[in-house]
């Protein structure tokens, strides 16, 4: 079995497990091969479930430029956000044979400490911005639950909600920065696995997030289309859309648990 390891370093000299850590100090490629003859790799250090079905994405043309654009970015001193170690943390709090829910986001929060991984969410101690403020006021109206101080919703992730965003970077201060490099294929190919499921609530706020959902089995999933949270668009569709209490008895029907949806 021959092992090759394609590193590139983007800050130090260290070398870091490939998918928590692609795109953090380096950017790392372990690839396994069977065969020199098949030249296909046989392991990828990927959550399994993803791993499986995500394995040959990693070795085609489109990721190979993202990843030499991202590292050209850093080399011009630009501060990417969220940390490499989580531009993959949805895949790996909410394995595919996990996924009841998925909500689709565009790119990270673009602040300082807000993007960690997981659309709309925050870290710990990281006021709520105002689009998942208001998706706190609309958990209030439909559900009852009370607003929470956090802004983290890795509770929710780690209850089957894949937290996606369309795009997995972006550059402090700039949104849309890292559009059109490559991470909407990758995120297409995530959504079209999901969509290989059954029963599966895809909640699409806003046009974009519609438009990436544009190919959803509606025959055996839910869609719930809305406008996006955002205090520009919530009053156009978004209050009072009740996505949280469809999703559950949507998922009740099928015979699967309700998300608790309380912080």
């Amino acid at each position: 079995m021959l092992s090759i390891e394609l590193s590139t370093d983007i800050v130090d000299n260290n070398s870091y497990h490939f998918a928590r850590n692609w795109f953090s100090l380096s950017i790392t490629l372990l690839v396994e091969f069977q065969t020199m003859k098949t030249g296909l790799p046989n392991r990828i250090q990927l959550e399994e479930t993803w791993l499986k079905e995500l394995e040959s994405e990693f070795l085609k043309s489109y990721m190979q430029e993202l990843k030499l654009f991202l590292k050209s970015e850093k080399q011009k001193g630009k501060r990417i956000f969220p940390k490499g170690k989580e531009m993959f943390k949805a895949l790996d709090l909410t394995p595919l044979n996990k996924v009841k829910v998925v909500i689709i986001g565009q790119d990270p929060y673009h602040g300082l400490g807000q993007a960690h991984g997981l659309c709309f969410s925050v870290p710990e101690g990281i006021k709520a911005p105002p689009s998942l403020q208001n998706i706190f006021k609309e958990l209030n109206d439909d559900l009852d639950l009370p607003i929470p101080s956090s802004g983290c919703l890795l509770s929710w992730a780690n209850q089957g909600v894949l937290l996606l965003n369309s795009i997995l970077s972006v550059e402090k201060g700039l949104p849309g920065s890292h559009s059109s490099r490559g991470w909407e294929e990758f995120t297409d190919s995530i959504i079209s696995k999901v969509d290989e499921r059954e029963a599966v609530v895809f909640m699409l706020w806003g046009k974009y997030a519609s438009q990436k959902g544009r190919n959803i089995n509606t025959n055996k999933h839910l869609v719930l289309n809305s406008s996006h949270p955002s205090p520009l668009s919530a009053h156009q569709g978004f209050f009072g859309s009740r996505h949280f209490s469809k999703c559950n008895r949507f998922l009740e029907s099928k015979g699967f648990s309700p998300i608790d949806w309380s912080i």
